[in-house]
């Protein structure tokens, strides 16, 4: 099924999400790691291919996508960079554990309320975009 052709508001209402988020004017290449990472544990292949093409469009390093999975074990992501992916795997595993009193206040601490409010919004939107795309069984596009 598409949603976008059986019932357009649900697009337009998530298309205005996006559109708030581009008014935040946080950095892109961010954005691109959030929805990345969240597609990967949700398991969206739609979104890993469109943003992992937007993410190198971007200016964003091989080197960094391929980590990203596994972006603990690395040097490649800045303090304020792991607090958020951090994040986006908790709230995007919500059931798991919840999000934790220290990522939590990391966050705080790190980013400001309002700049955390903007990453949350993020997280929760492509958390939003994946299922929509995982449930109605979207297929990435090939090159």
């Amino acid at each position: 099924m598409s949603i976008k052709t059986e019932e357009p508001r649900i697009y337009k209402a998530m298309n205005q999400a996006e559109d708030q988020l581009e008014a935040f004017e946080l950095d892109p290449k961010l954005l691109l790691m959030i929805y990345i990472r969240a597609s990967q544990l949700n398991g969206c292949g739609y979104c890993i291919n469109m943003h992992t093409k937007d993410a190198r469009k971007a200016g964003e390093t091989e080197q960094r996508l391929y980590a990203l999975s596994a972006w603990w074990e690395t040097p490649f992501f800045t303090e304020e960079e792991q607090v958020i992916l951090k994040l986006t795997e908790e709230i995007t595993q919500l059931t798991r554990t919840g999000v934790s009193n220290e990522v939590y206040s990391k966050a705080v601490t790190l980013l400001g309320k309002q700049k955390l409010a903007q990453i949350l919004f993020a997280i929760i939107t492509i958390n939003a975009w994946n299922r929509i795309a995982v449930v109605t069984h979207m297929v990435a596009e090939q090159d």
